[in-house]
């Protein structure tokens, strides 16, 4: 008898560890639908494979991130990414970079990346940055002053944010967890959405006067 709930208590043992170790692989876009006909699909959890035949070093190069992006806008940051979508080769390695160039108190607005990680490397300049902790940590503000040469790190889903706090332009390149990592940039999520959030419910959420919200609305949603 006890030799059998031994081994029962093997076989229960190696079952959890099977399921333990099996799962969904992470999704690599906001959602994708399932269907039943394959003529009707479009996408799928990453990009199709190229014939190992034909890959080449160019697969594999990006060039021109030595490039400072255009500043001239309303937050006074650029994002250059290089992603899965003008790099091939990032296919399936779970990772990317991007450049982000800063006017003298330009920027990048608070968002977050549902799919990745990122750290951040000051070349030029001084940042203020920092992220947000989720609701059951108290929405706790992780905030540090960057200069030339500091790396800081922002955790997968966090709110975060860089602002340039000096008179002159700034540099940081970032690399993230993700071949596709997402970017949902706070404000033109919430009030530049389309269509509109009804702006009750926006009223109501972020205890403003209605008619503000809809100022808000036009000016994210133009």
């Amino acid at each position: 008898m006890k030799t059998s709930h031994f081994l029962l208590a093997l076989a229960a043992l190696a079952l959890a560890t099977h399921l333990a170790c099996a799962y969904d692989p992470s999704p690599l876009q906001d959602f994708c639908v399932a269907i039943d006909d394959p003529k009707e699909m479009l996408f799928v959890n990453g990009r199709f494979c190229k014939n190992p035949d034909m890959v080449k070093a160019e697969d594999f190069f990006f060039s021109g991130i030595n490039i400072p992006g255009n500043t001239d806008n309303a937050v006074g940051s650029n994002v250059t990414a290089v992603f899965v979508d003008n790099l091939p080769g990032l296919n399936t390695l779970g990772i990317s970079l991007a450049r982000i160039d800063f006017a003298p108190y330009g920027l990048n607005p608070p968002h977050t990346h549902p799919r990745a990680s990122e750290i951040l490397f000051v070349a030029e300049g001084t940042l203020y940055v920092g992220f947000v902790s989720s609701n059951q940590d108290g929405n706790r503000l992780f905030a540090k002053l960057l200069n030339k040469g500091d790396v800081f790190v922002f955790p997968v889903g966090m709110i975060h944010f860089q602002f340039n706090v000096g008179k002159t332009p700034a540099l940081a390149f970032a690399g993230l967890g993700s071949q596709n990592p997402g970017v949902i940039t706070i404000a033109n999520a919430v009030f530049g959405s389309d269509p509109p959030i009804n702006p009750d419910v926006l009223a109501k959420a972020f205890m403003l006067d209605k008619d503000l919200v809809q100022q808000l609305q036009k000016k994210f949603g133009a």
